[in-house]
């Protein structure tokens, strides 16, 4: 069968590739020069099944408030004049119940070690590299209340699987050496032994070279304006200066997959969640981390990268802009060099942002649609990294007709149905 994948990111190049390990020709459409360039550019650069419990939980309203005068906020909400942006917002408050939470983290837990498991026998199977470390994730805790406040989520991850396990301050620098400078601030931590780093573009980079190696088709500089349709069914995918057609299509790109969704009638409940990522070359071995770590005061990720230190987090929901903003970067620096003095050359920074798929769950599309032939496989907020190939490798199946083997919600054509409209005009102009 002929598979259009659209989106040459992390997800759809692994999509890509286990649509191609089941037989399938495929084809994958990318705006940029190359893989890996937009989102997967300069991420976190966490595996981290740890990570599962949702932006939206009972504490997020009130931090959520409280966090909308500072320029430099963890969850920072730009107000727009902006239907979509208010759309999501309400969906955001019905997902911050307890129960929804607990169903929340069951998902992405599945996925995060189902894919886990499916990253890494795709590293023994290839020999791939891209500066992973296997050293788990230490979370580090610098307030009482949020330490507390992280008992119960913790405690529902490991009855889903995640070895989780709470720690002491000193147990949290036995692990981490380098948070010794940062002694007096921590009143504890979290540690998942199993979890791992890497550099999501190079890994995206050289598995797209795999895979067109073994006949994956990659067309590179490729603006798409719009799906079109027949009935049921997908006729092609519509470029400035022509169509192309296939027995199947992938729909894989990321914070711009509502935009083209639309286009057909389907309402995809995703709004671009800003980042913010600094690269800072090593300046003392001694002083810079190895660990993975995670600040949750901060809502930071801290990946060691070969020789250089990546901090990422933060999320702005301002739409589809890309432009630094100062404030936020140099809260970066600032935060990292507090807790880690002397570990990176400051002065020799690369500042980058991406825009994250954002549902209001944090639990992606994936699946089916009401379209015979279109198939979801977006909206991973901040962990598309992590759940990659696990979602890739499950979309595979359900393309192909098989049953993914994980216990997980995927979307069934009935269901995003009656979650869609009837198909409107294509817009004038769209960024993907």
């Amino acid at each position: 069968m002929k598979v259009l994948v659209l989106g040459a990111g992390v997800v759809g190049v692994t999509t890509a590739w286990f649509l191609s390990k089941s037989g399938h020709e495929v084809t994958v459409l990318e705006r940029r020069d190359a893989a890996g360039m937009e989102t997967s550019f300069a991420n976190g650069g966490q595996i981290s099944v740890s990570h599962a419990e949702p932006w939206a939980n009972p504490a997020a309203p009130l931090k959520v408030l409280k966090w909308l005068a500072r320029e430099d906020a963890p969850l920072l909400f730009r107000l727009r004049p902006d239907l979509r942006q208010w759309l999501w917002g309400l969906s955001f408050l019905r997902e911050c119940t307890a129960a929804r939470t607990r169903h929340n983290i069951r998902q992405i837990v599945t996925l995060g070690l189902y894919s886990r498991a499916t990253l890494q026998a795709l590293r023994a199977e290839t020999g791939i590299a891209y500066d992973h470390l296997v050293r788990g994730i230490l979370h580090f805790y610098t307030s009482e209340r949020e330490l507390d406040a992280a008992l119960e989520p913790a405690r529902v991850m490991r009855e889903h699987g995640c070895d989780i396990e709470m720690l002491a301050p000193e147990r949290c620098i036995e692990i981490e050496p380098a948070l010794k400078s940062a002694r007096h601030l921590l009143v504890g931590g979290s540690f998942t032994p199993s979890d791992e780093s890497g550099d999501a573009h190079k890994f995206t980079q050289n598995l797209a070279r795999l895979a067109a190696s073994r006949g994956v088709k990659f067309l590179y500089g490729k603006t798409i304006s719009a799906l079109a349709h027949e009935g049921e069914r997908i006729a092609g995918v519509c470029l400035e200066d022509e169509m192309l057609t296939a027995d199947a299509y992938v729909l894989a790109l990321g914070a711009y997959s509502p935009l083209l969704a639309k286009t057909v009638g389907i309402r995809l409940n995703i709004y671009p969640a800003k980042g913010y990522s600094a690269t800072v070359p090593v300046a003392d071995v001694a002083k810079a981390y190895s660990v993975s770590l995670t600040d949750d005061e901060y809502k930071l990720v801290f990946s060691r990268l070969g020789d250089r230190l990546r901090i990422a987090g933060t999320a702005e929901l301002n739409g589809y802009s890309t432009e630094l903003n100062e404030v936020r970067c140099r809260a970066l620096l600032r935060r990292t060099e507090a807790l880690f003095p002397g570990a990176g050359d400051m002065e020799r920074a690369q500042f980058w942002t991406g825009l994250r798929p954002a549902t209001p769950s944090n639990v992606p599309y994936i699946g089916a649609t009401r379209y015979a032939n279109l198939y979801l496989n977006t909206g991973h907020g901040t962990l598309g990294w992590t759940h990659a190939c696990g979602s890739a490798r499950a979309l595979a199946d359900i393309v192909s007709g098989r049953e993914p083997e994980i216990d997980f919600e995927f979307f069934s054509r009935k269901a995003l149905s009656r979650r869609s409209g009837p198909p409107r005009p294509a817009p004038r102009a769209s960024p993907t």
